[in-house]
Order: C-alpha cells, then structure tokens, then sequence
C-alpha cells in the first residue's frame, strides 16, 4: 500500500487501481472539532485538484480536494452521523472516499511521508 499527502492537507491511500482519500491529522487539528462532513456522490468524477468534499468544524468550512483524478466508487457515509472520527481517526477511519484511479502517474507528484513531515514542520 502506498500513502501520499498534498500541499492541501489530504492523504490518498492506494491499492490497486483504487485510492482512498481523507485529510491528515494535521489538517484535523487546524479545522478543530469537526460536526458535518459533505461527501462527494458515489459516480461523480474528478480531476486532480477538484473541490470533492466539505469538511465543517465549529471554527470553519473548508474544501476536500481530489489528490487525484477518478471516479467515486465508494463514499464513507458513516462520517455523516458521526462526523467526529475525522478528528478521532483522520488517518484511518476518518476516510472521505475512494477513488477509481484514471491516471495513476498523478501520485508521482504528491509527497511521501517523509516530505510531508517536512512540509509540516515548515508551517
């Protein structure tokens, strides 16, 4: 399984031709308690870089982008009654969506772990 993170704050978890997408823990941390999450429909398609999904905390909304480009073939509706595992589970059950890859050459772009700990330390 391969991780990758955006400047954005969002994680994609890929196996296969399938991505799963969430926002990182530090993402969660920023947005504070979160109390409704807006996923994307199960069909819709997007391309790298597209508003997929809404996150709202009691400090503000925010835009989810697509890390990658694809189709919704599965959207984590458990989030809609309990939108605290994004802040409890970010980086696991928190998950927003997974993503049938269109073109997988995008993850080349995003960063590892690594670089992505980096990026953060820089914030």
């Amino acid at each position: 399984m391969t991780v990758k993170y955006t400047e954005d704050h969002e994680w994609v978890s890929v196996e296969g031709d399938t991505a799963t997408v969430g926002i990182t823990s530090y993402a969660a941390e920023q947005l504070g308690d979160v109390v409704f999450v807006e996923l994307p429909d199960v069909g819709a398609s997007f391309e790298k870089g597209d508003d997929m999904a809404v996150v709202e905390s009691v400090k503000a909304a925010s835009d989810v982008y697509a890390p990658v480009s694809g189709d919704v073939i599965e959207a984590n509706t458990k989030l809609s009654d309990a939108p605290e595992t994004v802040n409890e589970a970010p980086d696991s059950e928190g998950w927003f969506a997974k993503i049938k890859l269109s073109n997988p050459s995008e993850l080349d772009s995003l960063m590892d772990d690594a670089a992505y700990k980096a990026f953060c330390a820089d914030l």
